[in-house]
Protein backbone atom coordinates (compact mmCIF):
# COMPACT_ATOMS: atom_id res chain seq x y z
CA UNK A 1 0.00 0.00 0.00
CA UNK A 2 0.97 2.96 -0.99
CA UNK A 3 1.23 6.59 1.80
CA UNK A 4 -1.77 7.83 -1.03
CA UNK A 5 -3.79 4.90 -0.13
CA UNK A 6 -3.54 6.05 3.52
CA UNK A 7 -6.74 7.79 4.77
CA UNK A 8 -6.90 10.13 7.91
CA UNK A 9 -10.51 9.44 8.30
CA UNK A 10 -11.65 6.27 10.41
CA UNK A 11 -13.24 3.69 8.49
CA UNK A 12 -15.95 3.83 11.02
CA UNK A 13 -17.15 6.74 13.46
CA UNK A 14 -16.29 5.49 17.09
CA UNK A 15 -13.83 4.12 19.09
CA UNK A 16 -10.45 3.46 16.71
CA UNK A 17 -6.51 4.40 16.55
CA UNK A 18 -4.60 4.38 13.22
CA UNK A 19 -1.82 2.29 12.78
CA UNK A 20 1.05 4.81 11.69
CA UNK A 21 4.10 1.81 11.16
CA UNK A 22 5.12 -1.50 10.20
CA UNK A 23 2.85 -3.96 7.84
CA UNK A 24 -0.58 -2.61 9.03
CA UNK A 25 0.36 1.11 8.29
CA UNK A 26 -2.87 3.08 7.12
CA UNK A 27 -4.75 0.13 9.09
CA UNK A 28 -7.23 0.52 11.92
CA UNK A 29 -7.29 -1.36 15.39
CA UNK A 30 -10.31 -0.89 17.45
CA UNK A 31 -9.54 0.62 21.15
CA UNK A 32 -12.00 -0.70 23.23
CA UNK A 33 -11.49 -2.86 25.71
CA UNK A 34 -12.18 -6.59 24.73
CA UNK A 35 -9.21 -8.55 26.77
CA UNK A 36 -10.13 -11.92 25.08
CA UNK A 37 -9.66 -10.71 21.73
CA UNK A 38 -6.56 -8.18 22.50
CA UNK A 39 -5.47 -11.48 23.54
CA UNK A 40 -6.40 -13.44 20.33
CA UNK A 41 -5.51 -10.38 17.70
CA UNK A 42 -4.64 -7.92 17.07
CA UNK A 43 -7.05 -7.34 14.26
CA UNK A 44 -7.45 -4.40 12.14
CA UNK A 45 -9.80 -2.83 9.61
CA UNK A 46 -9.99 -0.43 7.41
CA UNK A 47 -11.98 1.04 4.20
CA UNK A 48 -11.03 0.26 0.74
CA UNK A 49 -13.00 0.89 -2.91
CA UNK A 50 -14.75 -2.38 -2.34
CA UNK A 51 -15.51 -1.46 1.48
CA UNK A 52 -14.68 -2.54 4.88
CA UNK A 53 -12.07 -4.83 5.05
CA UNK A 54 -10.65 -6.21 8.14
CA UNK A 55 -6.88 -7.92 8.35
CA UNK A 56 -5.34 -10.39 11.32
CA UNK A 57 -2.08 -12.37 10.90
CA UNK A 58 -2.00 -15.34 13.23
CA UNK A 59 1.07 -15.82 14.78
CA UNK A 60 2.13 -19.25 16.89
CA UNK A 61 -0.42 -18.67 19.93
CA UNK A 62 -3.20 -19.03 17.09
CA UNK A 63 -2.17 -22.46 16.42
CA UNK A 64 -4.14 -25.50 17.29
CA UNK A 65 -2.39 -29.11 18.33
CA UNK A 66 -2.22 -29.62 14.67
CA UNK A 67 -0.30 -26.67 13.84
CA UNK A 68 -2.96 -24.75 12.17
CA UNK A 69 -4.76 -21.88 12.99
CA UNK A 70 -7.18 -22.89 16.15
CA UNK A 71 -11.50 -22.71 14.95
CA UNK A 72 -11.57 -20.64 17.87
CA UNK A 73 -9.19 -18.31 16.78
CA UNK A 74 -10.58 -17.86 13.47
CA UNK A 75 -14.20 -17.66 15.44
CA UNK A 76 -12.85 -14.82 17.20
CA UNK A 77 -11.93 -12.70 14.30
CA UNK A 78 -15.03 -13.79 12.39
CA UNK A 79 -17.06 -11.81 15.51
CA UNK A 80 -14.72 -9.06 15.09
CA UNK A 81 -15.22 -8.99 11.31
CA UNK A 82 -19.27 -9.13 12.31
CA UNK A 83 -18.77 -6.57 14.16
CA UNK A 84 -16.66 -4.30 11.66
CA UNK A 85 -19.35 -5.41 8.69
CA UNK A 86 -22.80 -4.36 10.50
CA UNK A 87 -20.82 -0.71 11.46
CA UNK A 88 -20.16 -0.32 7.41
CA UNK A 89 -22.74 2.37 7.14
CA UNK A 90 -21.00 4.39 9.07
CA UNK A 91 -21.59 4.19 12.79
CA UNK A 92 -19.84 1.95 15.51
CA UNK A 93 -22.32 -1.36 16.68
CA UNK A 94 -22.41 -1.66 20.05
CA UNK A 95 -23.51 -4.82 21.49
CA UNK A 96 -23.11 -8.06 21.85
CA UNK A 97 -23.47 -11.51 19.45
CA UNK A 98 -26.50 -13.34 20.12
CA UNK A 99 -25.91 -16.05 17.35
CA UNK A 100 -23.26 -16.52 15.32
CA UNK A 101 -22.65 -19.58 12.55
CA UNK A 102 -19.16 -20.54 11.02
CA UNK A 103 -18.40 -23.13 8.35
CA UNK A 104 -14.80 -24.12 8.18
CA UNK A 105 -13.87 -24.24 4.30
CA UNK A 106 -10.12 -24.47 4.96
CA UNK A 107 -7.19 -23.88 7.13
CA UNK A 108 -4.63 -20.90 7.75
CA UNK A 109 -1.02 -21.61 8.96
CA UNK A 110 0.78 -18.82 11.47
CA UNK A 111 1.86 -16.30 9.41
CA UNK A 112 -1.08 -16.29 6.66
CA UNK A 113 -2.44 -13.20 5.68
CA UNK A 114 -6.44 -13.39 6.82
CA UNK A 115 -8.61 -10.74 5.84
CA UNK A 116 -12.68 -10.52 5.85
CA UNK A 117 -15.14 -9.03 3.98
CA UNK A 118 -19.14 -8.87 4.26
CA UNK A 119 -22.52 -7.23 4.08
CA UNK A 120 -24.79 -6.00 6.72
CA UNK A 121 -28.05 -7.57 5.75
CA UNK A 122 -30.27 -5.40 8.20
CA UNK A 123 -29.79 -2.89 10.51
CA UNK A 124 -33.08 -2.69 12.64
CA UNK A 125 -33.18 -0.54 16.15
CA UNK A 126 -32.20 -3.52 18.39
CA UNK A 127 -30.88 -6.13 15.95
CA UNK A 128 -27.97 -6.25 13.10
CA UNK A 129 -27.69 -8.83 10.54
CA UNK A 130 -24.52 -9.62 8.73
CA UNK A 131 -22.68 -12.24 7.06
CA UNK A 132 -19.04 -12.40 5.21
CA UNK A 133 -16.23 -14.73 4.44
CA UNK A 134 -12.82 -14.97 6.26
CA UNK A 135 -9.74 -14.90 3.09
CA UNK A 136 -6.63 -16.32 3.07
CA UNK A 137 -4.17 -14.19 0.65
CA UNK A 138 -1.65 -16.68 -1.07
CA UNK A 139 1.66 -15.16 -2.16
CA UNK A 140 0.35 -15.17 -5.91
CA UNK A 141 -1.92 -12.28 -4.36
CA UNK A 142 -4.95 -15.07 -5.24
CA UNK A 143 -7.88 -14.77 -2.30
CA UNK A 144 -9.17 -18.54 -0.62
CA UNK A 145 -12.43 -18.71 1.56
CA UNK A 146 -11.04 -19.97 5.31
CA UNK A 147 -14.18 -19.63 6.88
CA UNK A 148 -17.65 -18.53 6.11
CA UNK A 149 -20.16 -16.79 9.28
CA UNK A 150 -22.92 -14.77 9.69
CA UNK A 151 -24.63 -13.70 12.48
CA UNK A 152 -26.63 -11.04 15.10
CA UNK A 153 -26.15 -8.90 17.35
CA UNK A 154 -28.27 -7.43 19.68
CA UNK A 155 -27.30 -3.69 20.14
CA UNK A 156 -26.54 -2.32 23.60
CA UNK A 157 -27.29 1.16 24.95
CA UNK A 158 -23.99 1.34 27.36
CA UNK A 159 -21.33 -1.02 28.00
CA UNK A 160 -20.36 -3.37 30.71
CA UNK A 161 -17.31 -1.70 31.63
Amino acid sequence: MSTSDVSSAAPIRGNFEQVSDGPWAGWWKWSGKDPFEDGTGPFYVKRDERGIVTGFRPEAKNLNGHGIVHGGSLMTFADFSLFMVAASGGDEVNGVTVTMNCEFVSGAQAGDLLTARGECVRAGGSLVFARGTVLRTGEDGREEAVLSFSGTIKRAKRTSH
